[in-house]
């Protein structure tokens, strides 16, 4: 079976993957090269460019009937799209191919069909459809394309699980409707099987297709879900494990997958109950539950996350703490626990293989990311040159109101103090890694120090750290970023009249909220998809995002209007003193571009300095040549308004 479902606050991102690069590694390639540097030498283009157009592959994501049968997402043609990977041939070919790209995909348990998501210019509102797997399929996203679901409206995803014998239920959002869940048998029309106006998502089928489970918050918490099993043959209610309702401290749960077994009805869960994210086994049929007591050397361990081994023997543990993670294999007989070898950094997603080897995409801040195996080899290699490495990451802790702070700070060639980027993580629940960061490294490159915060709400410090945002949203996230910059200038790491608040949606959110409620503190900004007016935001985005706002808030703004007014942006227009620069997708169903225009008119009624780049996509850009141009566009602010360091890139 495949699913997309909701998964506990992990690094399981890929947005930052990097190609694998061992020339005597036997590993399959994306087909192609970026064509935008194919008539460029590559080695002419500066370093930080050439960390993005360096081609970048996920983890595999492989059939479970037909392990051979894998598929990936790369941006080796200048755009990230999905390929498909046959193990056995060693073929590679790209499977879809539109103008501002595609990620979300999966394969059927038998690995015949490829699933993938179809919406317009990245608004995120689209439907699924499906080709053949066989590499004789036609040209990407050609006429072999289908429909894989006839007569399902279009909607925003809300998870999909394919299962055997062409079983699959498709998760579905929409601002009329709530989430609804449709299952569709073959041959017959879907039959909806859950319906709610409060956030839900399909999470799993069990391996015999008899069992469904549903990530919900019916009890209005977004922030913490919990599970209900359905009969896949009369949509009743098999078993409810809800951890949220009725308590005075909600914690959450996630389906973590079925057993892979055929008639075994266990389910792997990740769930709080001490404090962090840790794993239980649960029956819903005979109703048991196993938690799982996995003891770290540690004493703030952080958090766990656990997907089955192919024969259900063990388990692959994945544990994130302070911005890292490791692998760990966990016997299920026998409770043993075995730390499988990955090097320091972070693993941004493992898989277990049926030969019980693992996968896992891996990278520091200095070095590329990379797919391998425990076994040690290269699993997936992209074509051409690798990105260039960047600088390793500094841990810092600084006392900040709310507890000790941790901080990740890259430092350029020379000595201090310097000009200053405070680069904020966006989520709101998750985390910055030591994980390669183009992005960030583009600064460096130009004489920038970068920090970044983990302010609580940050993923990998605990439950109570994630949840200590709530009510007074993005206040509290900037108290501990403005007890990083202190640290920061006081350390003599920063030159106080050089700092520059940035960040991308959540980030670009607090960048706003920054500049307005902390005026004197910054000289410039740089705010990328942001929330700029909260109470036009909310009305505005994705159904599912205005339940996490009204979990974060206390309600709607009609409920709360105080609060939604305390944590806008737009209430603090009129203080904004920095230059601030904004860059917009049109098509954003995230943070939607009517509330940036709102911002942006009051900054040109109040004459204040700013300039807005709007381009045609959703949250962010899956081109390269897009990302460029933005960082370029960036670059070029900042240079005009407060000049650039003393870099590499300055110095050649």
């Amino acid at each position: 079976m495949s699913s997309e479902s909701p998964q506990p606050p992990t690094s399981d991102r890929t947005a930052d993957t990097a190609n694998a690069a061992d020339p005597a590694a036997t590993a399959a390639s994306a087909s192609s090269a970026d064509p935008a540097v194919s008539a460029v030498d590559f080695s002419s283009l500066p370093a930080w460019e050439q960390r993005f157009h360096a081609a970048r592959v996920s983890l595999p994501e492989w059939a479970e009937d037909a392990p051979a049968r894998s598929l990936f997402v790369s941006n080796a043609t200048g755009t990230f799209e999905v390929y498909a990977w046959d193990r056995a041939t060693g073929t590679t070919r790209q499977a879809t191919d539109r103008a501002n790209g595609t990620t979300d995909a999966a394969l059927t348990p038998d690995g015949e069909w490829l699933w993938w998501f179809d919406d317009t210019d990245g608004d995120e509102f689209g439907i699924w459809r499906r080709q053949p797997f066989a590499e004789d399929s036609g040209t990407p996203g050609g006429a072999t394309d289908e429909e894989a679901v006839p007569g399902l409206p279009a909607s925003y995803p809300a998870g999909l699980a394919l299962g055997r014998d062409g079983l699959v239920v498709v998760g579905r959002s929409t601002d009329e409707d709530g989430s609804t869940l449709h299952l569709v048998r073959p041959g017959a029309e879907p039959v909806e099987v859950y319906r709610h106006r409060e956030s839900a998502a399909v999470a799993d089928l069990s391996h015999d297709g008899t069992l469904l489970a549903v990530d919900h918050t019916e009890h209005g918490d977004a922030m913490h879900s919990a599970l209900r099993v359905l009969r896949t043959s009369d949509h009743s209610t098999v078993g409810e494990l809800d951890d949220a309702t009725g308590r005075e401290q909600p914690l959450g749960l996630s389906c973590q997958g079925f057993a892979p077994l055929p008639g075994d009805t266990r389910m792997l869960v990740a769930h709080q109950r001490r404090g962090r994210w840790e794993p239980l086994i649960w029956d819903p049929v005979s109703g048991s539950v196993q938690e799982i007591t996995i003891e770290l050397p540690y004493q703030e361990p952080g958090d766990l996350s656990a997907e089955w081994y192919p024969d259900a023997s063990a388990l692959l543990v994945e544990h994130t703490r302070h911005g890292r993670s490791e692998l760990y294999r966990y016997e299920l007989a026998t409770g043993a626990l075995l730390r499988l070898d990955t090097p320091p950094g972070t693993v941004s997603g493992a898989s277990a293989r049926p030969d019980g080897s693992v996968e896992f995409l891996w990278s520091s801040a200095a070095e590329p990311s990379v797919v391998r195996s425990t076994d040690g080899s290269v699993v997936l290699a992209a074509p051409g040159p690798q990105a260039p490495p960047s600088v390793p990451v500094e841990d810092v802790w600084v006392d900040g109101p709310g507890g000790p702070i941790h901080a990740l700070v890259q430092r350029p060639s020379g000595e201090g103090p310097f000009p200053v980027l405070f680069q904020v993580h966006g989520g709101p629940t998750w985390h910055d890694s030591d994980a390669f960061a183009p992005g960030a490294a583009v600064w460096i490159d130009h004489g920038f120090a970068v920090v970044r915060v983990n302010y609580r709400g940050s993923t990998g410090y605990g439950q109570a750290w994630t949840d200590a945002l709530r009510n007074r949203v993005g206040l509290i996230e900037l108290e501990d970023i403005a007890a990083v910059r202190t640290w920061a200038i006081e350390s003599g790491l920063a030159d106080p009249s050089r700092l520059v608040l940035s960040g991308g949606s959540w980030g670009g959110y607090l960048t706003l909220l920054g500049l307005g409620t902390q005026p004197d503190d910054w000289a410039l900004g740089l705010a990328i998809v942001p929330v700029a007016d909260y109470v036009t935001a909310y009305h505005d985005e994705m159904e599912g995002l205005k339940a996490m706002d009204r979990t974060l808030l206390g309600g709607t703004p009609e409920e709360v209007p105080e609060r939604f007014a305390a944590s806008s942006p737009l209430t603090y227009v009129e203080q904004v003193r920095a230059p601030v620069y904004i860059s917009a997708g049109l098509n954003d169903p995230r943070c939607p571009i009517a509330q940036i225009e709102n911002y942006v008119a009051r900054l040109e009624k109040l004459g204040r300095v700013h300039e807005v780049y709007r381009y045609e996509a959703g949250h962010g850009s899956l081109v390269v040549q897009e990302r460029i141009k933005q960082l370029r566009l960036e670059l070029d602010f900042v240079s005009r308004h407060l000049g650039l360091g003393s870099g590499s890139e300055q110095e050649s």
